[in-house]
């Protein structure tokens, strides 16, 4: 059960890191984009899975497409996602030129730093609870002692006090990222 609630609690963190890396922050990122869904061929596939992403600068990015003739589609694909860049078409490739953040913006997307770093804590109670609940079924079966139990629910508690911990550590890196001028 241990192993369990210690690889969702992993799986969590990593779900918010992969959030935290797609909300611009000053400079350029590929991860900024390498998700965005990409209509092409008769279904969506990623970005990264049709073109290399680069990051020539810090204020820009150039995608250039493994096939030309989805520039368009990769383009519309960047223009409605919401990251608010317009790309460029410059013949083979794309440049997303990012503009510096206003202070609106910057606090905006600490707004949504904070909102994604609520649902990871709000996903690491849930399952705690579900587990616990499982652990105490368990208990009153007869499969685990009272004692055995005990030291199942220190654990869970203490493996969720380090995550949760780590997902501060990770929001407050994220919040000085975006304020960073």
């Amino acid at each position: 059960m241990n192993d369990h609630f210690s690889k969702h609690l992993v799986d969590v963190e990593t779900w918010l890191e992969r959030e935290l890396a797609g909300i611009r922050t000053g400079r350029a990122n590929p991860a900024l984009v390498e998700a965005i869904s990409v209509n092409c061929y008769g279904g969506t596939t990623p970005l990264q899975q049709v073109a290399s992403i680069h990051a020539p600068e810090p204020q820009a990015l150039v995608i250039q497409p493994w096939d030309p003739s989805i520039t368009k589609d990769i383009e519309k694909a960047i223009m409605t996602s919401g990251l608010g860049i317009n790309p460029v078409a410059d013949g083979k490739i794309i440049r997303l030129p990012f503009p510096p953040m206003t202070e609106d913006r910057r606090l905006e997307l600490t707004k949504l730093v904070n909102d994604k770093a609520e649902q990871a804590k709000v996903r690491l109670r849930t399952f705690r609870e579900e587990t616990i609940k499982k652990l105490k079924l368990q208990q009153k079966a007869g499969d685990i002692s009272e004692d055995g139990l005990n030291l199942d629910l220190k654990n869970i508690q203490s493996q969720m006090d380090e995550s949760t911990e780590r997902i501060n550590q990770q929001l407050s890196k994220k919040t000085s990222e975006l304020m960073a001028i």
